[in-house]
């Protein structure tokens, strides 16, 4: 496993990398669970081009353009229901937010039950390893309130006004999980 800083507008972003897929992308001054620990490389290995792959996404990110999450290898660990929840994360349209109780719907369908806890969603959300690129900051309060951001709420913001979001709609509650 390698690991190397990658600086964005929002302060400095660690990626992680192993066996040629990205497997953390974390902001590092804002980390509430640090998904895996790895050794910092001080540049990439010509070996290793998917530090530069990832680079490049973020850069064209951070510049507005809409780069598709699917042409990076991503390989998050988590419990197979993480792993649902963050493929659903990954069908959220750039510059469109959808909420914890949209996302337990469609999973609940999809396993054959009649519904699924819109917390447990936000625990699988809050434990997404792949930061921005696996776009848990699209995900709201089913009353448009900017919950659970471990990046913290200021760039769940800037993430989704970079996108183009309709922020009109959306709040930043006075308590709770986003603070």
């Amino acid at each position: 496993m390698q690991s190397k800083r990658y600086d964005s507008p929002l302060g400095p972003l660690r990626i992680v990398i192993s066996d040629q897929e990205l497997v953390a992308l974390w902001l590092e001054e804002k980390v509430r669970y640090k998904p895996v620990l790895a050794e910092e490389t001080s540049s990439p290995k010509p070996s290793d081009p998917l530090f530069h792959q990832v680079a490049m996404w973020l850069d064209g990110y951070f510049a507005g353009e809409n780069p598709d999450p699917n042409a990076l290898p991503l390989g998050p660990k988590g419990s197979d229901f993480q792993q649902a929840v963050w493929a659903e994360l990954l069908k959220i349209p750039y510059g469109e937010v959808v909420t914890y109780g949209a996302i337990a719907k469609t999973l609940a369908k999809a396993r054959g039950i009649e519904r699924m806890s819109s917390q447990a969603v936000g625990g699988a959300v809050g434990r997404n390893p792949i930061s921005i690129i696996i776009p848990c900051h699209r995900v709201v309060g089913s009353d448009g309130s900017l919950t659970g951001y471990g990046g913290g709420i200021e760039n769940k913001v800037k993430l989704l006004e970079g996108e183009g979001v309709d922020m009109t709609k959306l709040y930043v509650p006075k308590k709770g999980t986003a603070l």
